[in-house]
């Protein structure tokens, strides 16, 4: 005889099954849209910001050597994730600050070698491998290079397109190069995007 109740409960394991997929696909549904929407939300002020107040971050610029993105590491050749982009320039070449910020950061110890990082708003900018070493005294962290007439502290205000330090090879690097990196609120993001904003508006 047929009997619904013994066959409920033989669905049960499944219905309960089919619950924990449909919850799980739901969840993955609505990461990505919320990934989207904030990629979205990048895109859109990196397209209403008024670039022609941004500097270019580097003077004598010759050539990009490293994109954002998944790489084969220059170091070891190990796949690793590049978060800026790799500005070839001379040694000792300027770096110069993109954006009107306050300096919130500086370090010279890892990967990044000497660093600077600068935040504009909802914006923070970093500069890596740079010429210089770190230091610390009562009146707080500061940054110099002597030779290149630099000193910076932690809390100072930096205005845009001022010479904020030098390119150098501190860090893991295989060449001089300014690394540069950009976040926005609080994600990076490929710093080409906004290279190539500041230059459409500027066309035009």
């Amino acid at each position: 005889m047929f009997n619904l109740k013994s066959l409920g409960r033989r669905f049960k394991p499944l219905r309960s099954h089919l619950s924990r997929y449909l919850l799980f696909f739901s969840l993955v549904i609505l990461l990505t849209l919320a990934r989207d929407v904030r990629a979205q939300q990048r895109q859109s002020s990196i397209n209403q910001n008024l670039w022609d107040y941004a500097s270019f971050p580097v003077e004598n610029f010759q050539a990009y050597t490293s994109g954002f993105g998944y790489r084969a590491s220059p170091v070891d050749g190990s796949k690793q994730f590049h978060s800026g982009l790799d500005l070839a320039a001379p040694l000792g070449s300027y770096v110069r600050n993109w954006w009107t910020g306050r300096i919130v950061e500086l370090s010279d110890q890892g990967a990044c070698g000497t660093m600077i990082k600068i935040q504009s708003g909802d914006w923070v900018h970093v500069y890596c491998h740079l010429m210089g070493s770190v230091g610390s005294t009562e009146k707080g962290r500061y940054l110099i290079d002597q030779s290149g007439g630099i000193l910076l502290w932690v809390g100072q205000d930096v205005p845009v397109g001022a010479r904020i330090a030098r390119v150098g090879m501190t860090g893991r690097t295989t060449g001089p190069h300014l690394h540069w990196g950009i976040m926005y609120g609080g994600q990076y993001l490929d710093p080409a995007l906004v290279l190539r904003e500041m230059f459409k508006q500027r066309a035009s």
